[in-house]
């Protein structure tokens, strides 16, 4: 007779956060996918398939994004009690803005007396640039719960499925120190059922860790180091042949800065061979830098290999907001190139953008998104807050000053304002905040927007406008940052922030579909007039003449020109110091010739 097999159930929880009104932020279709939710998932594929708990051990593997799917401890308890296993909980890849809520979870799936893991930036960045363990972390500790700081590579979650089983769980496992290899270990997964939760059912992974930057308000370089850490060409193919056998064709690169990745060449060479060579193509969203273009063919590669979008870490166009957050690798002369060299290609650019920098204003910031919308060729500019992450350097110099910071990590979402501005008030920022939502996604900029794609041969102006209208659409309805949106809101009642009052089913649920209906009105009477004012633009007779100054080539006197260069604060330093960084090449050019 065979012996019975045991059951260890791995439940992989990606927790959201609580909105305004103390409901957790879920979707019927999410937008991104998690990657941290991948990458715990394929370690722990790669450990089942090991056997690592025994031969008579299987797992069973529960990946859950609270995004796209409501989680209900009690429901969860249930299950594993019908089934008979032990079981582990782990809420995977926690922000600040999470982990409120992922400590709510957390005590009822402790009440019922299953063990508890929690991981992800918080832990890392607090135990990384703290002396003390805060509070809320002390409290998850007191609960019962365990912590893990770090990556979960080389055997460290085989460590954590093999303490769990025996009932020997540590409080911390803190791995920041020991950075592990990540080429040709097991890589991000997801089974294609939680995939068509997204909208566009698309997956993501990441070809390299750790960045060579120093930007002050940035927590990965603290996290994942400035080591930069890489995958290999057999590993990304690897990956999408895996995906592409279920279907999956659209993937998100979550990688930091992928120009900054030292093999981008080779991934770029694979992707463009298994495309030409076997029809085997992927749709590709990048992070890059502002300096990406000065590398020989990455552009050119990229979209051979299939990059359809590039998020660009613009952050600011005044030159002592850059140095005032040590991002000295941004050159705002190298901008009108960059985002031309994207744009020509028919790559979206998303650009972040940061509001609260010392130097600004309500009026500045709106000067200097007029002068983007009609200097740069940037499609979309997301805003938000410049935000003191617990594990940044801008955090732990607050931290040290005892400088006020808002006590509700939920708020820490980059949407809303946690600390104060040097000059401008708290209501100040916050409708400055609010105001370069509302100047930069204008009717009249989606439609600029819009004909700068219709221009171009093969442009696709169609999504160009979709994406605008989108994002347009997410933050004048449902009151999230757009990055965190999805398709159609989804609340459960019970699930309301433990500190807030629960609402009578008689109050929440009429409450809840007139506001539906309000927003589907809203979504409708948005997206029919995007309809119309498409079939205008791809019908003007006109299309194909159409120019501004933004997609206008480089001029010899643009630095002399521009608004970009003259009333941005540092911009004519930056523009001198670029003219005598060109006066010193052509010297030594010419010295060479005369060689």
């Amino acid at each position: 007779m065979r012996e019975k097999t045991e059951q260890f159930d791995f439940y992989m929880i990606k927790p959201s956060h609580y909105d305004d009104d103390g409901y957790p932020i879920v979707w019927w279709r999410t937008i991104l996918p998690s990657n941290s939710l991948a990458a715990l998932n394929g370690l722990a594929r790669d450990a089942d398939r090991r056997r690592v708990l025994g031969s008579d051990v299987t797992f069973n593997l529960v990946p859950i994004d609270e995004c796209n799917q409501h989680v209900v401890p009690a429901k969860i308890v249930r299950e594993i009690r019908r089934r008979g296993s032990k079981a582990l909980i782990g809420l995977v890849g926690v922000q600040s803005n999470q982990f409120h809520h992922a400590l709510d979870l957390a005590r009822e799936f402790r009440a019922a007396g299953l063990p508890v893991v929690i991981g992800g930036f918080h832990v890392s960045g607090c135990l990384s640039m703290l002396k003390e363990i805060p509070p809320e972390m002390q409290e998850a500790l007191d609960l019962g719960c365990s912590l893990f700081a770090g990556e979960a590579e080389e055997g460290r979650l085989d460590q954590v499925f093999l303490d769990a089983w025996h009932g020997e769980l540590k409080p911390i496992y803190n791995y920041l120190k020991d950075l592990p290899n990540i080429a040709n270990v097991p890589v991000p997964w997801m089974p294609k059922e939680s995939l068509e939760r997204n909208s566009g059912q698309w997956s993501s992974f990441d070809l390299g860790r750790g960045c060579p930057f120093q930007c002050s308000f940035c927590t990965i370089i603290n996290v994942q180091g400035r080591k930069s850490r890489f995958r290999t060409a057999d590993d990304l193919e690897g990956i999408i042949r895996e995906n592409l056998a279920q279907g999956i064709k659209a993937f998100f690169i979550t990688d930091d800065n992928l120009a900054r990745n030292k093999d981008w060449e080779s991934f770029f060479d694979r992707l463009i061979k298994l495309n030409e060579e076997e029809g085997l193509k992927a749709n590709l969203t990048i992070q890059v830098d502002t300096l990406c273009h000065r590398i020989p063919n990455f552009i050119d590669k990229a979209k051979r290999a299939g990059v359809m979008r590039a998020f660009v870490g613009l952050e600011n166009i005044n030159p002592d907001n850059l140095l005032a957050a040590n991002k000295r690798q941004n050159k705002i002369t190298e901008y009108r190139h960059l985002f031309q060299q994207w744009h020509e290609r028919g790559v979206f650019t998303v650009a972040g953008y940061i509001l609260g920098f010392p130097g600004d204003t309500r009026e500045s910031i709106l000067r200097d998104i007029e002068i983007i919308k009609r200097e740069l060729p940037i499609d979309i500019l997301e805003f938000f807050f410049l935000t003191p992450l617990p594990g940044s350097e801008d955090h732990l110099k607050l931290h040290r000053a005892g400088a006020w910071m808002d006590p509700d990590l939920n708020k820490y979402d980059l949407h809303h304002r946690v600390s104060h501005h040097d000059t401008m008030s708290d209501a100040e920022w916050e409708e400055a905040y609010r105001a370069a939502w509302d100047a930069y996604f204008t009717w009249e900029h989606m439609e600029t927007v819009t004909r700068r794609h219709a221009r171009l041969k093969g442009g696709r102006p169609k999504k160009a406008l979709q994406y605008m209208v989108e994002f347009k659409l997410l933050y004048d309805n449902e009151g999230v940052h757009t990055l965190e949106g999805g398709v159609i809101r989804r609340k459960r009642r019970k699930s309301r922030r433990p500190t807030m009052k629960r609402e009578p089913a008689l109050l929440f649920y009429p409450k809840f579909a007139v506001e539906s209906a309000r927003k589907a009105w809203s979504y409708w009477r948005g997206f029919r007039k995007a309809k119309a004012l498409l079939q205008t633009i791809v019908n003007d007779p006109a299309r194909w003449d159409y120019d501004d100054l933004a997609t206008r080539p480089l001029c010899h006197n643009e630095l002399e020109a521009l608004d970009l260069f003259h009333e941005t604060r540092g911009g004519e330093a930056a523009v001198a110091k670029q003219q005598r960084q060109e006066a010193l090449l052509e010297q030594v050019k010419a010295s060479h010739a005369a060689a």
